[in-house]
């Protein structure tokens, strides 16, 4: 009893109620997170046209599939849960498996508590995305991280589980379809965010004559710079070719760093080239 782990300052009694209110707790911010994205969805509408409002539903939408798939794994995820204990306890009750594999116990609520988060923060970062004050880089950093709390409660589940747990396969595949909406909420934001840049950088409608004409001579300033510079380096590619082919005819071995003269072939071998070949 000493040597067991203290991370909870909490009573061992308390544990199992620990579990069922923290599965609960991430339930319900997963399904507060699928209510604030369609808020999102109805003010994208109102307030962006054209490509931002295209934009913005298609990373929405993406957002709303990933929540969906990660509902389904903490519904899975509690069943299976369920089943550990009821096949693990015995004759004990549900608080002492609990405070029995404390240890298992503390690694499910701290997955589940990841997850939670995971959903809440990616919420948070697609509205700061569709009201343009936050970066699309948020978006993507936030999927990698479910992906990864996913995995953390998979991983917490399959310690205890029997492998022919129907629940564990369903909770293995519900792991890989939440992997499969975060990768897809990453492609949705790189194509949004190339998209949206593309037209802030191509939009000229706002112009005077003016305008126009002195950003068209910036333009070419930079094209003749940018040409100059790749012919440089076009330059520089042919003088590293001639001298990577010199010493490639001239030198065959490297040792300790030095370079080893070819030998020079024996007398009598070749013959003396007629004066009219190239060397």
């Amino acid at each position: 009893q000493e040597l067991r782990p203290k991370s909870l300052d909490i009573k061992q009694e308390e544990l199992g109620d620990m579990v069922e209110k923290e599965m609960a707790s991430t339930s319900e911010a997963i399904e507060d997170a699928v209510r604030r994205i369609e808020e999102m969805m109805s003010q994208a509408r109102n307030k962006s046209s054209g490509v931002k409002l295209e934009v913005n539903e298609r990373i929405l939408n993406s957002c709303t599939d990933l929540m969906k798939a990660i509902r389904l794994l903490v519904m899975t995820s509690t069943n299976l849960q369920k089943e550990i204990v009821e096949s693990g306890r015995g004759a004990a009750t549900t608080q002492e498996f609990y405070a029995k594999n404390s240890r298992w116990t503390e690694g499910l609520i701290s997955a589940s508590k990841a997850v939670g988060w995971g959903a809440t923060q990616l919420v948070e970062s697609a509205d700061r995305v569709v009201l343009h004050m936050g970066k699309y880089e948020e978006l993507i950093v936030c999927s990698h991280e479910i992906a990864a709390s996913t995995a953390q409660l998979v991983a917490a589940s399959k310690v205890k589980a029997e492998k022919s747990s129907r629940n564990l396969a369903r909770l293995q595949e519900c792991s890989r379809n939440v992997n499969e909406m975060a990768a897809n909420v990453v492609a949705s934001t790189k194509s949004g965010q190339e998209q949206i840049e593309e037209k802030d950088t191509m939009d000229f409608s706002g112009m005077s004559l003016i305008k126009l004409k002195k950003e068209e001579m910036e333009t070419q300033v930079k094209v003749l710079e940018l040409e100059k510079r790749l012919e440089g380096e076009r330059v520089r590619l042919g003088e590293l070719r001639k001298q990577h082919y010199a010493l490639a005819g001239t030198y065959d071995a490297v040792e300790d760093g030095e370079a080893k003269p070819a030998p020079a072939p024996r007398r009598g071998i070749l013959k003396k080239p007629p004066l009219a070949q190239k060397p």
